[in-house]
């Protein structure tokens, strides 16, 4: 088996850059969220091992910044805990993915549902968000991780009749 120059390979994490956290932020969708003793644990991690994981992020170069798609918390760390920023001179590693917002979202959610949960409202929003974009219950599906019912679930938290205008309903009722 020959082994590839790693440069050659086409997972973002090959490509890390030192980013000044300056030029970053965070997004608008990210439905998770962590309780203060396990960022307290995150930070107790990167205060002994460092960095090991880049944060994932998108170049909006009309602006010039980096927004997050995945390591929101890991980024936070740095602003919250001046010993970590020194340490790391304001640099935080990051791998830069090209996708549009939809696969960003989706990104954002497949990172965070591998390791966790997520607020329902929020969760619900980006459903919507999808939705409204035009992507399908089954692009949602597969893309976010999620089953049938709990899009339905979270379509019904919203309560947006437009997220249901291209569903087939029973038959078993008609409106007068």
């Amino acid at each position: 088996m020959t082994r590839k120059n790693p440069t050659e390979c086409k997972s973002p994490v090959y490509n890390v850059k030192a980013i000044p956290i300056e030029k970053l932020r965070a997004n608008e969708y990210n439905p998770n969220s962590v309780a203060p003793p396990e960022m307290e644990l995150l930070y107790r991690s990167i205060k002994e091992d460092g960095y090991t994981m880049p944060v994932v992020v998108y170049y909006r170069k009309s602006e010039d910044v980096y927004e997050i798609v995945d390591g929101f918390h890991r980024y936070s760390i740095m602003l919250m805990y001046p010993d970590i920023y020194e340490r790391e001179k304001g640099l935080l590693p990051c791998s830069i993915i090209e996708k549009p917002i939809s696969e960003r979202m989706a990104s954002t959610i497949r990172h965070n549902r591998a390791r966790g949960s997520h607020n329902v409202d929020l969760m619900s929003n980006i459903v919507a968000e999808l939705v409204e974009m035009g992507k399908s219950d089954n692009w949602i599906s597969k893309h976010l991780g999620m089953s049938m019912d709990e899009i339905l679930r979270l379509k019904q938290i919203t309560g947006l009749a437009t997220l249901f205008k291209d569903e087939e309903f029973s038959h078993s009722w008609v409106v007068a």
